[in-house]
């Protein structure tokens, strides 16, 4: 199973997601940090390096990891899990399971997103870790290769431990993976309020009922971490991901990151609408000039720039993290690929479901010929396929 559980994502996957260098690590009563989630540019930030006790923000990585074992078909939503003596044994916030008892995914799941539930984090660590002990190396390990550098987890749930530690900047880094690589089920972060076993269980998040376009994700505390949460809220096409850690009451948190999202919504409808304004200028100053000149553009960057418009489809898999990965194996390991290569992972959605294609683009028709041919004879499947020009997916930009 550990085998099943490691992960070959690179941490250049979310490498864009903070376009800043790392500020100075100056201890301070909280951290706060708040980002573009469609273009990872960082609003605003405040100590965002320090390290302190995620609490329940910990779950999000198990989260994570479950996630990805429903997504390789290692656990299905309707599997039963048993209720170890030690998950019974959590102490609170949990839902009552007992030793004994089996609990199906979907409402462990549902119980650590609404919840918060401890004994449902065990359940799951234990299920695909054979241990918490094992699970919580797993989470490590994947932290590091989501880019996390300061981060470790000792534990599924959050519970006190001197040596968990992790920074509202990596908090956010797991915010944003979350909503790029799982969008299938990021949609769950969103409930207000599940059911089990006929009692309806309410969410501990109050963004969600009182901050307009407020969507997920999660929050926590502990009497040492003090009150953290990770929290996301989408506007008009334009979505933030704020996190704030270290507040000694409640009501400071959610006023803090309320405040920050505010202005973070505000700010990038600000520079959409300034943009708006400036394109709609030119149309009307030079409607017929911009359409010529657009025109020769086009048509000079398709004549000089070939190299841009080619490119080979390599695979197309379930799972973001493994059709990139593919992708990057097959850059590394053909010859005379250049390093100017770029790995594109494409996701398409199909009958329900979001596939993901893989990509090398950077090339010439030429090129990107020979590339599949080369491929072909390691028996390798590929397509070559035209870009034309297309924006690239933001993971892949930089």
């Amino acid at each position: 199973m550990e085998h099943k559980m490691a992960f070959s994502l690179k941490a250049s996957i979310l490498s864009f997601l903070f376009c800043l260098c790392l500020t100075s690590n100056v201890c301070a009563s909280v951290s706060s940090i708040i980002i573009d989630a469609n273009t990872g540019k960082v609003l605003s930030e405040s100590n965002a390096d320090e390290r302190r006790y995620p609490a329940s923000l910990t779950k999000l990585m198990t989260l994570y990891i479950t996630f990805d074992a429903l997504e390789n078909g290692i656990i299905k939503w309707e599997d039963k899990l048993p209720v170890s003596r030690k998950a019974a044994n959590m102490s609170p916030s949990k839902i009552g399971v007992k030793a004994g008892e089996k609990i199906s995914v979907k409402n462990a799941v549902m119980a650590l997103i609404v919840k918060s539930a401890n004994d449902c984090a065990v359940v799951l660590a234990e299920a695909l870790g054979y241990s918490e002990e094992n699970f919580a190396k797993t989470m490590t390990h994947v932290a590091k290769e989501l880019g996390m550098k300061n981060t470790t987890f000792y534990n599924a749930s959050g519970l006190p431990n001197k040596k968990q530690k992790s920074t509202a900047r990596d908090m956010a880094l797991l915010g944003a993976a979350l909503y790029h690589h799982f969008p299938q089920y990021y949609k769950l972060f969103s409930t207000k309020k599940f059911t089990y076993k006929g009692r309806t269980i309410y969410t501990h998040n109050h963004l969600l009922k009182n901050f307009k376009g407020a969507d997920g994700m999660k929050t926590g505390f502990t009497n040492a971490a003090g009150f953290n949460i990770v929290t996301s809220a989408q506007r008009d096409g334009n979505r933030v991901i704020a996190v704030t850690m270290g507040h000694r009451m409640l009501k400071q948190r959610d006023k803090k990151v309320a405040s920050m999202m505010e202005n973070g919504l505000q700010k990038l409808a600000l520079n959409k609408t300034q943009s708006d304004i400036m394109l709609a200028n030119n149309q009307n100053n030079y409607k017929e000039d911009v359409k010529e000149q657009i025109a020769d553009n086009a048509l000079t960057a398709t004549q000089s720039n070939e190299i841009y418009n080619w490119g080979v489809q390599v695979g197309a898999f379930s799972n973001y993290a493994k059709a990139r990965n593919y992708a990057q194996n097959i850059k590394e390991e053909v010859a005379k690929i250049s390093e100017q290569t770029i790995i594109d992972v494409e996701p398409i959605e199909t009958s329900g479901a979001i596939v993901y294609r893989s990509k090398l683009i950077g090339f010439d028709k030429n090129e990107a010929k020979d590339l599949c041919n080369q491929l072909k004879k390691t028996h390798k499947s590929c397509i070559v396929i035209t870009v034309n020009n297309k924006e690239l997916t933001l993971a892949n930009k930089l």
